[in-house]
């Protein structure tokens, strides 16, 4: 009997993992889409490939680099990678605390208490959104 479930396991963990890096990540984007109220609760990455740039997660380790144009993202999966060597959307996102877009090859990467990742065009800029002077 323990030989049957592990096998179903083994694919509900594969089923979960692949949903990860679905097209479709909206419903857990935590890059802002305006300006919002400051956190002070975030922290500064300061090694942007611990980040997958298409969910944006702070991940922890390593993940795979992808240079377009000279610059370099990172994903966790080779759907990540492909969407990023690919799909100029998945290469961007809005600071919260202007509203401007930013590349996040060239952002100042930041995390919540969950990992989720924000990018911001300037050290002033997360500086002003955490609400420190």
């Amino acid at each position: 009997m323990m030989l049957r479930t592990i096998p179903a396991l083994l694919l509900a963990v594969a089923a979960i993992l692949a949903g990860a890096c679905t097209k479709d990540s909206s419903d857990r984007s935590p890059v802002a889409t305006a300006p919002r109220e400051p956190d002070n609760r975030l922290s500064r990455i300061e090694d942007p490939s611990l980040v997958c740039m298409v969910n944006n997660t702070y991940m922890g380790k390593a993940q795979i680099p992808v240079e377009v144009d000279g610059k370099t993202y990172f994903g966790c999966c080779p759907m990540c990678k492909e969407r990023l060597a690919n799909e100029l959307d998945t290469r961007f996102a809005i600071d919260p605390a202007t509203g401007e877009k930013v590349d996040k090859a060239t952002a100042v990467l930041a995390q919540d208490g969950e990992g989720r990742v924000v990018y911001f065009a300037s050290d002033h800029n997360l500086r002003n959104y955490r609400g420190a002077p």
